[in-house]
């Protein structure tokens, strides 16, 4: 008792009343002015993908759509080019406020990437919009390192829930995609605080989401909790080639010394591919093929055709996210695997939509959390298992090569700690 009283006093109670204070006016702060950004490339991303799909056309454009993306960030963009993995570098080694011109200009690349047809998603997008936002605040308040670090946090956490709708997994991702194996817990309130507000605010704007069903769940029975697991090392292998394969492709577009002709020429790569396969289902968010997977059976190869167009949008320069991708590769792979897994179809491409992002991304809290969010508590123990199988089968590899490795995934992976992924 007596140690007890030594550790919490009364005079702690207003000091943590102001740290609450603290960030909840800044979480307020935070979450309009990010929830509103998510709200404005939600609609963007609606209307330009209509009018696509209405003029398919414009498809062609798409190498000049490149180049104005490759022009922009080769002149007025160098500082900004790196993306995600900036913002990630700034919150293991802060050095400099992220330039507000990130948030406009993945913005305006993400919207022209859609538009023309390139094959990508958003999440990337609104991550960077709210970390170069809310970053700025830094810069106003003169704020330590430390303060620095939370803010950006919330910013990350702010984007990602907002722009799903998923306000728990989005909180819960800004916290664990920094350091794979580890979480700061430093930032926790900041991080649900914003992630709440920023969902509520996108809400109020009248933006809708996509909501996904998984009709009927099975009992979990030994065999159902082997399939579980064998899906989970399906989707975890799968995710690696999605992460291997867009730094193969950066690798291949290096090798033209020119970067604003990179996407100028993909771009005349992907819309020839396009006019081959003679369907528009696998460009853009693909959001329509995703809720089809738990309704109907697909091609078993749609989830392949998705990996190499969206690896290589990504690789030649286009902007957006690789997570919606994700969860159409993963939804469409999970649907295939009921040709041959005895669990309902639905459910499989429910647990391949998180699974999949959780091997590339390397959050498997999050992407569980998510699932629970997106398909109901119902499904979470299958989810759960094959987020946690996909997380460890994915090795050393994600999306984020600026990830560090602060726990490494098992025993059979030793000698990793501290390094980031772009090492392996």
């Amino acid at each position: 008792m007596n140690a007890f009283k030594k550790r919490i006093a009364l005079s702690d109670y207003p000091k943590l009343s102001i740290y609450l204070l603290k960030w909840l006016a800044l979480a307020i702060v935070s979450g309009i002015f990010v929830g509103s950004a998510s709200a404005l490339l939600l609609v963007s991303l609606f209307k330009a993908t209509d009018y696509r799909e209405a003029n398919p056309w414009i498809i062609w454009l798409l190498p000049i759509g490149g180049l104005i993306i490759g022009l922009l960030y080769h002149y007025y963009g160098k500082s900004v080019v790196k993306g995600n993995n900036q913002l990630i570098d700034e919150l293991h080694s802060p050095k400099d406020i992220v330039p507000f011109k990130m948030a406009p200009l993945v913005y305006i690349g993400t919207v022209i990437t859609h538009l023309f047809g390139g094959s990508a998603g958003r999440e990337g997008t609104a991550v960077q919009m709210g970390g170069a936002i809310v970053d700025q605040l830094s810069k106003i308040l003169k704020f330590g390192k430390n303060d620095r670090k939370i803010l950006m946090v919330m910013g990350i956490s702010a984007g990602f829930a907002s722009v799903f709708g998923t306000p728990l997994a989005g909180a819960i991702f800004a916290l664990e995609v920094l350091v794979i194996g580890r979480m700061r817990y430093d930032a926790i309130l900041p991080s649900f605080l914003a992630a709440v507000i920023a969902d509520y605010i996108c809400n109020l704007w009248g933006v809708p989401h996509t909501h996904y069903h998984i009709n009927f769940v099975p009992e979990m029975g030994v065999l159902a909790f082997f399939i579980a697991i064998v899906s989970g090392i399906i989707f975890g292998v799968v995710s690696t080639y999605f992460s291997k394969g867009i730094h193969w492709f950066q690798n291949i577009a290096s090798k033209i010394k020119y970067p604003p002709l990179r996407p100028f020429i993909g771009g005349i790569i992907i819309a020839l591919c396009i006019f081959l396969l003679g369907t528009t289902k696998y460009i853009g968010l693909g959001i329509p093929t995703i809720v089809e997977a738990f309704e109907t059976p697909l091609p078993y190869y749609d989830f392949a055709i998705k990996i190499l167009l969206t690896t290589f949008t990504i690789g030649v320069g286009f902007k957006g996210g690789e997570v919606t991708p994700l969860f159409f590769i993963g939804a469409t792979l999970g649907n295939a695997l009921a040709l041959f897994l005895p669990l309902p179809m639905a459910l499989l491409a429910g647990m391949g939509f998180v699974a999949v992002f959780s091997g590339a991304t390397n959050t498997p809290i999050a992407c569980t959390i998510m699932g629970i969010e997106l398909f109901g508590m119902e499904a979470g123990v299958f989810i759960a298992i094959a987020c946690v199988t996909a997380y460890l089968f994915s090795g050393n590899t994600g999306i984020y090569s600026s990830q560090i490795i602060g726990s490494a995934k098992s025993d059979t992976l030793q000698n990793t700690e501290g390094k980031s992924l772009s090492e392996f």
